[in-house]
């Protein structure tokens, strides 16, 4: 939960529904919905934003009651042994172990234009790192993006009292539609926009309920769906705290960026051609995330080496496993093989279960063969 925790920005809210915002556990008994139940939160399924101060707290509670053994240390190394792979831990300690599930969330995967990368830290910032906005109260900032990070930050700066202003490529806003009135819906309504956890429509239905489909599609349509499919948009709630309150400078590209006179200056392109300049004190990339397991340092070279990948993105088996014997990605990582569902917290049911699954049937052969030598581990 370290992501939700640590580094969304207080006053956020959830674009999945409350619905689709469970995390996943054997009898499907601790809900989003009942633990609001127990401490008196209100709760929709689908009318009711869910914020991020609540998913958070859930999330705790979910791992206290289902997982009560679990340890928040940092991996800082992961090697390759006999047998298997050794862990390091922040603190020193070393565990040794046949198989590693990496569920390394977007934690490592922030992107930052090129144009922008080599500007220094107090004048540029990624989204992912800000948690607490107050440090922005009375001071110019820029927002440079046009998705929900974007659009949730410009709107809780202003909030807290930041002269903002967003920049984005393209020329207008996209927020998803407000969730339909109360009551019935016609069968045709039912038929043409079905409900899913990743939102109404054919397509968002298909991805929620046929994952493990999708991992047979060509390699070129699975990458077309992952990059058009839910594309960059406000949820529907933060249009009223973005629209005629922040000031909007679309249909921009960056074509530059410099720091003089201790502020920071950056050259935009219009689509007529023309040049503009702003002047601000800070700029926040909210410009979202791209995996590239080369990040995950903690992974030693000869890992990363053999890992095989897709655009930065690792290639899965059926059951997660990827081109290194024992070691699985989970979570966003796991989007080229599974599709947009990895993204959400409702793909924790397909993911737990799938990966459970193959582990198991693992272990009971690693059972069977205890007897064979170490060096040679039986995870396939």
């Amino acid at each position: 939960m370290d992501s939700w925790r640590g580094h969304m920005p207080k006053g956020m809210m959830l674009k999945s529904d409350g619905f689709a915002s469970n995390l996943s556990d054997p009898g499907h008994s601790f809900t989003l919905k009942s633990f609001c139940a127990d401490r008196g939160i209100d709760y929709s399924d689908d009318k009711i934003p869910v914020r991020i101060e609540t998913f958070s707290a859930y999330g705790m509670a979910f791992a206290e009651r289902m997982v009560p053994e679990l340890e928040d240390k940092l991996v800082v190394a992961l090697d390759r042994v006999p047998g298997g792979y050794r862990l390091e831990l922040e603190d020193g300690e070393s565990i040794t172990t046949r198989r590693v599930i990496l569920a390394v969330g977007i934690t490592y995967f922030g992107y930052v234009p090129d144009i922008l990368a080599h500007l220094p830290p107090e004048f540029l910032s990624h989204s992912f790192q800000h948690h607490d906005l107050e440090r922005f109260r009375g001071k110019n900032v820029t927002v440079i993006g046009g998705g929900s990070s974007a659009s949730d930050l410009a709107g809780l700066l202003c909030d807290v009292g930041a002269e903002v202003q967003l920049v984005a490529r393209r020329p207008s806003l996209k927020f998803h539609d407000a969730p339909p009135p109360s009551g019935p819906r016609s069968l045709w309504q039912r038929i043409r926009h079905p409900k899913s956890g990743l939102g109404p429509g054919l397509g968002s239905f298909a991805y929620s309920n046929a994952a493990g489909w999708f991992h047979y599609l060509p390699k070129s349509v699975r990458l077309k769906i992952c990059r058009r499919h839910l594309g960059p948009a406000g949820g529907w709630f933060a249009k009223e705290k973005v629209i005629g309150r922040v000031p909007l400078v679309l249909g921009c590209k960056l074509a530059g960026a410099d720091v003089r006179n201790g502020r920071l200056h950056i050259q935009l392109l219009t689509a007529d051609g023309s040049q503009r300049e702003i002047v601000t004190d800070h700029a926040i990339a909210a410009t979202g995330y791209k995996v590239d397991v080369g990040k995950l340092q903690f992974l030693n070279e000869e890992i990363r080496l053999n890992l095989k990948t897709i655009e930065g993105t690792p290639v899965l088996s059926s059951s997660f496993e990827s081109s290194v014997p024992g070691i699985y990605f989970v979570g966003v990582a796991a989007m080229q093989s599974f599709g947009p569902l990895m993204r959400f917290a409702y793909g924790s049911d397909f993911t737990a279960r799938r990966v459970t699954r193959a582990v198991v049937k693992c272990m009971a052969k690693d059972r069977v063969s205890v007897s064979a030598p170490l060096s040679e581990p039986t995870t396939k």
